[in-house]
């Protein structure tokens, strides 16, 4: 037979919908020039996976394939003596356990690629898959036995039709692309901006372990620009999609300038995750105008919220989220550990938490690392901090008071110590967790 009266035979069976069976069925019309396409397919292939290939060929998938793999062939006519024989024209399709199926050269040929596409989603494993596209490739598709003529675009809708919602391609030649198909995948997402006013550029525990968390409540596509109290310095041009003011750490009177006024309003939607202290000086009416543009005020203590949240519907209590970072521990050291105001912040957060924990007995003047005690200390006491400026007429942070209030639902005076009631700080970092997974949520619901 002719090349032109095959390709004539090819073209009236490629019309009529109906599977050649007679090329099929003829080993020499098994091209070795698609080898290079199955050597590229193997790449998106783990090791060790039961690999199912539909319209398996001569079989150069398996060839290729990483260490460890089990092959399970699949065509028209029997290629070996492993081969499951179906005509996916005829709608049969293999019942057989796989984790990835491989798809090389066989949508043109099928007159029903949509309903094809349904019953490899329907296997809910990816899908390794190649398709010539139409205008990119071979003009006479008919010619070559081709059922169909799907676009870029229009095969890309096919795709999401049929239930994948994430494709990785790479071209190869004569317009061909080869992808994979995750059906787990979750659809792709735009990139938001987020920029975060906190303390992220001074080296204490509390500020810099507020950095680290943040990832854990904001959703993956969320782009992070941090900017800084000190010294105050806002991007000159454009807005964010989300503002956050604060990384739990403490908002007080020099803070509330008109720069930051200016800032959340300049940003289309704006979250706070902080506290407060020196309350006694503190510039209500400023405080109270920034709270008043937050979609959402994260308090970081009952108290913060019961004196500056009151009647607002924006408002709702986190507890200090940097417990999240402190396990419950045992104490070994019996030596008393002392942190002082200019305790040692240089340390990696996870030597410096280790270090803490360690101690049967701690006394702190800062805030955190008290807070981090709790997990693991037996006893524990504190050092007030007292306001050395004058804007602040020697007033008290308050801030200690307002966490034992939280964790204990009582408070201790400062320099003496006390017995740590474990189960209260066990429930308290349980109730920190649930709140968190409402700031997860609404974030996610902000930036979607």
């Amino acid at each position: 037979m002719t090349d032109e009266t095959d390709a004539e035979r090819r073209r009236a069976l490629a019309e009529r919908a109906e599977t050649d069976l007679e090329r099929w069925g003829n080993p020499d019309a098994l091209m070795a020039a698609w080898d290079g396409r199955a050597k590229i397919a193997a790449d998106f292939i783990p090791r060790g996976a039961r690999v199912l290939d539909l319209g398996c060929g001569a079989m150069a998938v398996e060839r290729f394939l990483p260490a460890d793999c089990a092959y399970q062939p699949c065509d028209l006519a029997a290629r070996d003596e492993r081969t499951l024989i179906c005509d996916f024209n005829a709608g049969e399709f293999p019942e057989v356990e796989c984790d990835v199926a491989v798809v090389l050269g066989v949508l043109e040929y099928l007159a029903d690629v949509p309903a094809f596409l349904r019953r490899l989603r329907a296997l809910g494993k990816p899908i390794v898959v190649s398709y010539s596209l139409a205008g990119e490739g071979p003009a006479d598709r008919r010619a070559l036995g081709w059922m169909n003529d799907y676009s870029r675009a229009e095969f890309g809708g096919l795709l999401k039709a049929a239930g994948f919602n994430r494709a990785f391609a790479r071209g190869i030649e004569n317009g061909q692309v080869l992808m994979r198909l995750d059906p787990t995948a979750p659809p792709q997402v735009a990139e938001k901006t987020v920029w975060v006013l906190s303390h992220s550029n001074v080296a204490n525990f509390g500020d810099r372990l507020g950095v680290q968390l943040l990832s854990q409540v904001l959703p993956p596509h969320a782009v992070v620009r941090h900017l800084q109290h000190k010294p105050f310095e806002a991007p000159p041009e454009g807005e964010p999609d989300l503002l956050i003011l604060g990384l739990g750490n403490s908002l007080y009177t020099p803070l509330l300038t008109d720069e930051l006024a200016a800032l959340i309003a300049r940003a289309p939607v704006s979250i706070g995750i902080f506290g407060t202290q020196y309350r006694e000086a503190m510039d209500c009416a400023r405080l109270e105008g920034v709270i008043g543009r937050l979609h959402s005020w994260y308090a970081r203590y009952e108290e913060d919220a019961l004196i500056y949240g009151q009647g607002r519907g924006n408002v709702r209590h986190l507890g200090d989220w940097l417990i999240d970072a402190f396990p419950m521990s045992r104490p070994t050291d019996d030596e008393m550990l002392i942190i002082d105001a200019s305790f040692d912040m240089e340390t990696p957060l996870d030597r410096t938490i280790a270090r803490i924990q360690r101690h049967r007995s701690v006394m702190s003047a800062r805030l955190h690392p008290l807070l981090c005690a709790l997990t693991s200390a037996e006893t524990v006491g504190y050092e007030e901090q007292w306001a050395k400026d004058a804007w602040a007429g020697g007033a008290s942070s308050g801030k200690f008071r307002s966490m034992l209030m939280d964790v204990f639902g009582m408070a201790w005076s400062s320099d003496h110590m006390w017995r740590v009631d474990r189960s209260a700080v066990i429930g308290y970092k349980a109730k920190v967790a649930a709140n968190l997974s409402g700031l997860r949520a609404e974030l996610a619901e902000l930036l979607a």
